[in-house]
């Protein structure tokens, strides 16, 4: 049989609190009841997300996960994020909710992806559908990179993002003449990408200070480009 559809049912403390957050990202309410048992269902074009209240619920604990694939991860985080600035005034990258950005990921064989954690403490996986991107990124070359590419399946897909700093720090901490300054700017953001969501406001500003003082040529300033732009939205949300 064929066009069959799953959709995913995830705890929370509060369907308002879902309903309210998961509109911001441009999902509608295609159904929300109170008794006998609270749930709400969200719809955004054919992505359909269903949540159930549970009384004394701590999101913290939360093993809530469901795994989302879409043929432009890019678009639909512009989208998420738009929402977001437009709700918020900022995107979320710390706390509860939050989203993580775009990035490869060498435990899924390369492809791209972000996660976003809703109010339930639901990690709601984002990944490029391997249909349509059949060349995902190649395997990362140089201590930076691997160092990176390392953190980023330990924060980003673990939720382990102490350990994903000591790897960053570490690498950081033994700078070589050969480091790529590109992936050096993209460990720095990414730090203090990080650094922000454990609260650490000092540690963030410091990251996004010192890639000022990476010097780089005219080819690798437009590479470090989207980078850049992950920089200024987090100088942003430390004003």
């Amino acid at each position: 049989m064929t066009n069959e559809v799953t959709v995913p049912l995830l705890p929370c403390a509060s369907i308002d609190d879902i309903e309210t957050f998961y509109g911001v990202l441009g999902f509608s309410t295609t159904y929300k009841q109170r008794k006998p048992n609270p749930c709400v269902a969200l719809q955004r074009e054919d992505l359909h997300l269903q949540f159930f209240e549970i009384a004394g619920f701590e999101p913290e604990q939360s093993y809530g996960s469901c795994i989302v694939l879409t043929s432009d991860i890019a678009e639909l985080h512009r989208a998420f994020a738009a929402g977001m600035r437009a709700a918020y005034g900022k995107v979320l990258v710390s706390g509860m909710p939050r989203m993580t950005r775009p990035r490869a990921r060498k435990n899924a064989d390369g492809l791209g992806g972000f996660s976003v954690i809703d109010p339930g403490g639901n990690w709601v996986r984002v990944f490029q559908n391997a249909a349509t991107m059949p060349t995902p990124a190649p395997a990362p070359a140089g201590r930076l990179a691997k160092a990176l590419a390392n953190a980023i399946v330990l924060a980003d897909s673990k939720g382990d993002v102490g350990q994903a700093v000591r790897i960053l720090d570490s690498a950081l901490a033994r700078p070589q003449a050969d480091d790529d300054p590109v992936t050096h700017v993209e460990v720095l953001v990414y730090r203090a990408e990080l650094a922000m969501t454990l609260h650490d406001r000092e540690t963030a500003t410091e990251m996004l200070a010192r890639i000022e003082h990476i010097a780089l040529n005219p080819d690798e300033t437009g590479r470090a480009a989207p980078t850049f732009e992950i920089a200024a939205d987090l100088a942003a949300a430390l004003r």
